[in-house]
């Protein structure tokens, strides 16, 4: 995105995981940036909290929870649609099947060549024991 690390991010210790199977990630630091959707005459514009990771993904974003509840959203998973109020009325957003599987695919492929952290990769072959 063009912008100067050192000078935006803030700090930020703790983990997420979900991103990538198997895997857990400490991001380098947090920023927090205006996100808008949709066009000139009909938008929506909220500050996001983004928790930055030094990896490679299929994603460059991920809304979570927060980020959904602050917009409003309804998304509708199935249809790869996403739903929320504008200024004028109701902004829909369409996915694309064809890129959401590419992004898939390079997400498994990129789990199946790094290395989970040893004391996930414990607490990961106790559940696999687990009946």
């Amino acid at each position: 995105m063009g912008l100067d690390n050192s000078k935006i991010l803030t700090s930020s210790k703790a983990p997420f995981y979900s991103i990538v199977p198997r895997n857990a990630a400490t991001p380098i630091g947090s920023v927090t940036l205006p996100v808008t959707f949709g066009t000139k005459e009909n938008y929506h514009m909220e500050y996001i909290k983004f928790e930055v990771a030094n990896f490679e993904s299929s994603y460059h974003a991920i809304f979570g929870i927060p980020a959904l509840a602050k917009f409003m959203d309804v998304p509708h998973y199935v249809y790869l649609l996403l739903k929320m109020p504008g200024k004028t009325g109701v902004l829909n957003f369409h996915g694309d099947l064809k890129k959401s599987y590419d992004c898939d695919q390079v997400a498994i492929k990129y789990a199946s060549t790094t290395r989970m952290p040893e004391p996930s990769y414990d607490v990961f072959a106790g559940a696999q024991q687990l009946s």
